[in-house]
């Protein structure tokens, strides 16, 4: 089900880093994030709206600073054409609250090889 709020219903629910990078699009720091090094075996989910997003059985350490996957949950994010910032790149949203999440790469490992390369501030985690 798709979840549809205001920017300014978003804006009262969200920190101020979160409303940055999930609804105006930012990006956090490399290697400043609470995930990117995180080894436990659970669920990261959507900070915006907690929908499953990635097992962390396709978590693998892409040095770039940020969490990093090689496949996303089946119908969980959506890829959308991003040209900002003088790039093509494509990025990454929830497919349950459009909330950015970071972008995703066709340089990752087997058996997919892609690499979504998210953000730890859109994230949550439950472990196993």
């Amino acid at each position: 089900m798709k979840i549809v709020k205001s920017e300014d219903e978003w804006k009262k629910e969200l920190s101020p880093e979160v409303f940055y990078v999930c609804r105006q699009h930012g990006t956090e720091a490399p290697f400043s994030g609470k995930y990117y090094d995180n080894k436990e075996e659970g669920i990261y989910s959507c900070s915006c709206c907690g929908a499953p997003l990635f097992e962390s059985s396709t978590k693998f350490d892409s040095g770039t600073g940020w969490p990093s996957y090689y496949e996303a949950i089946e119908d969980a994010v959506i890829e959308i054409k991003d040209t900002s910032h003088g790039m093509i790149r494509v990025e990454v949203q929830c497919s349950h609250c459009d909330a950015h999440l970071g972008h995703v790469f066709p340089d990752g490992p087997e058996p997919t090889g892609l690499r979504y390369c998210i953000n730890s501030i859109c994230l949550n985690f439950k472990e196993a």
